[in-house]
This record gives C-alpha cells, structure tokens and sequence, in this order.
C-alpha cells in the first residue's frame, strides 16, 4: 500500500511534467500571431477562389442543384485546406480545434461580421486584442489606443492578450510615456500628450536647438569658443603630442588618429608629401607631417611646396613652379620683374613696326628664384 508521502511526491511530479499553470506571455502572443497568421492566409485563398466553381462542367445545372459555389461548404473545405504548411503544428492544430468555428462564421456570420479577424481571433477563441490595447482584458496602452506611448514607442503587448503595457521608446525618446528627449537630443513642440524630439548637433551632450551655438553641455572632443559654439578641439596641437613616437597624429571631428610610419599606403621609406595627404583626406595631418619630416623622411622624398596650405611664393602676382627636390617662384603670365618686383608688361604702341616681341626676347625677363625642399 502506497504512503501519503510517496502519493504526494507523485502527484508533485505530475505537476511538474504536465505544468498545469498559465500560459506564459510568449505563449499568448504567439497564439495571437498564430491566430492573426491564419486569418491572413484566409483572406488570400478567399480571393484565390473567387472566380472558381464546382469543376464538373455544368457550372449553371450544379448551381441550381448545389447552391453556388461562392457561399459553399466545398469553397470552404478548399479554403480551410491550404491555410497551414504541414510543419507547422500551431497552426495545423488551431485550424483543427476550431475548426466548426470557421463553418459558423462563414454561412451565418460573415454578412454581419465581415472582418474575421476581429470576430474570430478578437472576439471568439478571444487569443488577440483591438490595436492600442494588451492584456487577458485588452487594456488600453499608455497614451491611449489610438496613440499608444503618445506615438513615440511601441506598447508591450499590442494587439494580444499579453504583455504588461509598459511602452518601448523610440530612439530619441525615453521616460514612462515617452514625452522625455534621450540624451543629444531637444524638445522642437510639446505638451502635455505630444512630443517631438530632434537630434542635437554632433558637438553637444546636452543642447536647446540644433545647430553647434545651442549646446548646453560639449561633447568629449570638443570645447567652448568665445562665443560659447562647441568648435573642435585639435588634439594634434598639443605637447607632447597624443601619439606614440614614430606617429602621425591625425585629427578628426571630435577625436584623432594616430598613424605609424612610413604613412599608409605609401612605399617603404617614402615620407608622405601633400598629394599623399589631400589623397586621403587627410589635410588635417600637414602641419605634424611637415614638421616631423625633416627628422624621418628620407631624402629622396619630393615634396610639392607649390600645393602647401601656407604660400611659399609671396610676392605679389608671382606664381610657383614645383621641381625635383625644389621649386620655383617667377612672375606670373603677363608680369615681368622690375626692380624685384613683378610689373605688367606694357601694351604696344601702335605705330610701333613689327609685332611685339616675346616675353623670352624682352630686355627684362622674368625673374626665377629657385628654392630648395622645405
């Protein structure tokens, strides 16, 4: 004879095997798409099938004999049939369990209950809820059924008989109800139900409006100015440098880069020049370059003086003309040196006999002062 002990462990592990509780929320949100999933392919067979008929070739005789074919039991049994793939068993198994239900609606309710979802998964086998709504009691969400969380999240739950309600912000949103701006971001409208939040300018933490003027608060990688606009901070500029020995510090918007040398993409033991720079937009890196090269670059290495962000030709209406390991300052086209200045060439006269001579044959010619690579 079995003790009270050993039937009460037994019934315990009956329990347990069979889990006799509620369903968890996952399950009721699943039997709601379920549900919502079956309705969806309904809907398509139904209009796959509308402009079939019995099939027996005497269309106007079976409907006479049969009924017609769009209110019929067959139409329905066609229907029903392809709602669910094999493999899946809820669904196989709801359309089975319910079956007789789908038979009501379709010849006694469907003219007065034209929306099946709502009847069937809402208001029938009650897995689902209206939109805006959660819960075993289709509770309205925060901020109402129509907006849930005042538009600016999603309602955990929605549309199901689970879920706790709580709303899910939107990027850019945050707070109980989702009326509160996220960090780097600003309140453009609201009130008391509505909120619009826009993103900061990248240079603020904390701001009023949107442009780099309205932050209250600059991010890391940049600071105040004068006039209290967050600008860049070049951390490039400062001793010691930020980067290891041997590295190019670049700077960026909000931050830097360090790069080892040789400069990437270059060949070994060649130093990079402005081109290199400009090539990889990396304009930023000149000054450190330029001053670092004279120590590290080799020298082989050409650098174009004539495309320096500081002019080397200084004069007034000179131009540069890049060499080998050099470059060149002369008069421009039309200018000619004069006393260490460059002038305009005079005009003809124009009784004068013959044609004007040439720039390379005039008397005063274009002064060219060559310099060596910086």
């Amino acid at each position: 004879m079995m003790l009270l002990s050993e039937t009460f462990s037994l019934l315990l592990c009956l329990l347990l095997v069979f889990d006799v509780g509620p369903a968890s929320t996952k399950d009721v949100k699943d039997l709601c798409s379920t549900c919502t999933r079956i309705v969806e392919n309904f809907n398509k067979r139904f209009e796959e099938t509308a402009n079939k008929n019995f099939g027996g070739g005497n269309t106007a005789w079976e409907e006479r004999k049969l009924s017609k074919y769009e209110t019929s039991e067959i139409r329905l049994m066609e229907i029903l049939e392809g709602l669910c793939d094999s493999s899946s068993f809820e669904c196989n198994h709801m359309v089975e369990e319910h079956e007789e239900h789908f038979e009501i609606w379709w010849f006694k309710r469907k003219t007065n209950h034209p929306d099946l979802h709502k009847w069937f998964c809402i208001e029938t086998i009650k897995v689902c809820c209206p939109k805006g709504t959660f819960g075993p009691d289709c509770n309205s969400c925060i901020g109402g059924a129509e907006r849930p969380c005042h538009g600016n999240g999603r309602c955990d739950g929605d549309g199901t008989r689970g879920g706790n309600g709580k709303c899910s912000c939107n990027s850019g949103y945050e707070g109980e109800f989702c009326l509160d701006c996220a960090e780097r971001y600003y309140n453009e409208e609201r009130n008391d139900t509505y909120s619009l939040c826009k993103e900061c300018h990248t240079s603020c933490t904390k701001c009023s409006g949107a442009t780099a003027g309205d932050c209250e608060e600059c991010r890391d990688g940049w600071e105040e100015d004068q006039d209290g606009t967050c600008i860049d901070t070049n951390e490039c500029s400062n001793d010691p440098s930020p980067c290891k020995d041997k590295e190019y510090c670049l700077n960026t918007e909000g931050s830097y880069t360090c790069s080892g040398f040789p400069f990437p993409s270059l060949p070994q033991g060649v130093t990079a020049d402005v081109q290199a720079v400009k090539d990889q937009g990396l304009e930023t890196a000149w000054p450190v370059l330029r001053a670092t090269r004279t120590k590290r670059a080799p020298a082989q290495a050409n650098v174009n003086e004539c495309e320096l962000p500081d002019a080397v030709c200084t004069e007034e209406h000179q131009e540069c003309i890049n060499t080998k390991g050099s470059y060149k300052c002369q008069c421009a086209s039309g200018f000619q040196e004069q006393d260490g200045t460059c002038v305009q060439r005079p005009e003809p006269e124009e009784n004068q006999e013959g044609p004007a001579s040439d720039a390379e044959h005039s008397p005063t010619t274009n002064r060219v002062t060559e310099r060596e690579d910086l």
